[in-house]
C-alpha cells in the first residue's frame, strides 16, 4: 500500500468528520498506529478542523443560552435576593419571568417604581412608565436600562436610540438624555451604578 496515496485519498478527512462506517474507522486507527505519517496527518486535519470551527463559531444568544441551561437543570431563575447587574448580555426573558409578580396588571399611575436592589454601589428599580422622562444628566452614577416590554426612544446627547423588548442601553456620565415612550407603556429595569 502506498501510504502517501492513502493520506491523499480523503479518507482521513472523512474519519475526522465522523463520515466513515465503523469498519473503515477501525482501519484508519490501525493505519495511524502503524504509520507515524498517517498519525501526523490525522493530527494536522483535526487541528485544522478545530481552527475552522472556532473561526466560524457563533455564541448563542443570552435567551437561547438560558433556555438550554434551564432545560438541563442548571438555572432556576433569578434570585431576587441576589440580583446580577444588567448589561448588554442580560436575558430580558429571565428578568421578566422573575419580576412578573411585581409588574402591575393595570396601574393608574403614570410612573410605577419598585426598588429591587439598593446597596452602596448599585440601585436597581423595576419601572413601568406611561410618560416620557425629561432631560437629565448624571454626574456620579452610570444609568442603564434593560427593556422588558414596550418601545421607547432614548436621546443621548445628539444620538437617538430606539429601544424595544430585550434592548439594553448604558448612558455615559455628564451627557444629557431623555426618554420618549412610544407604546402605551414601557416596563424596564433601571440601574444606577455609583462611580
Amino acid at each position: 500500500m502506498n501510504i502517501q496515496e492513502y493520506i491523499e485519498s480523503g479518507v482521513l478527512e472523512e474519519y475526522c468528520m465522523g463520515a466513515l462506517p465503523e469498519e473503515e474507522q477501525s482501519f484508519v486507527i490501525q493505519m495511524s498506529l502503524l504509520y507515524p505519517e498517517v498519525k501526523q496527518e490525522l493530527t494536522h486535519i483535526e487541528l485544522a478542523l478545530e481552527k475552522l470551527a472556532n473561526a466560524n463559531a457563533v455564541a448563542p444568544s443570552a435567551a437561547l443560552k438560558h433556555s438550554i441551561l434551564t432545560s438541563l437543570g442548571f438555572v432556576d431563575g433569578l434570585d431576587l435576593e441576589n440580583l446580577p447587574t444588567i448589561n448588554k448580555d442580560a436575558d430580558h426573558q429571565l428578568w421578566l419571568e422573575a419580576l412578573k409578580h411585581l409588574i402591575p396588571a393595570e396601574t393608574n399611575e403614570d410612573l410605577f417604581c419598585y426598588e429591587l436592589r439598593n446597596n452602596n454601589l448599585i440601585t436597581q428599580t423595576l419601572v413601568v412608565s406611561k410618560v416620557n422622562i425629561p432631560v437629565e444628566t448624571h454626574e456620579d452614577v452610570i444609568e442603564s436600562f434593560l427593556i422588558l416590554k414596550g418601545i421607547c426612544e432614548c436621546t443621548v446627547g445628539n444620538e437617538v436610540f430606539r429601544l424595544s423588548t430585550g434592548d439594553f442601553i448604558e448612558i455615559p456620565l455628564h451627557i444629557n438624555h431623555d426618554i420618549r415612550i412610544l407604546t402605551p407603556y414601557v416596563v424596564a429595569v433601571l440601574q444606577h451604578q455609583t462611580v
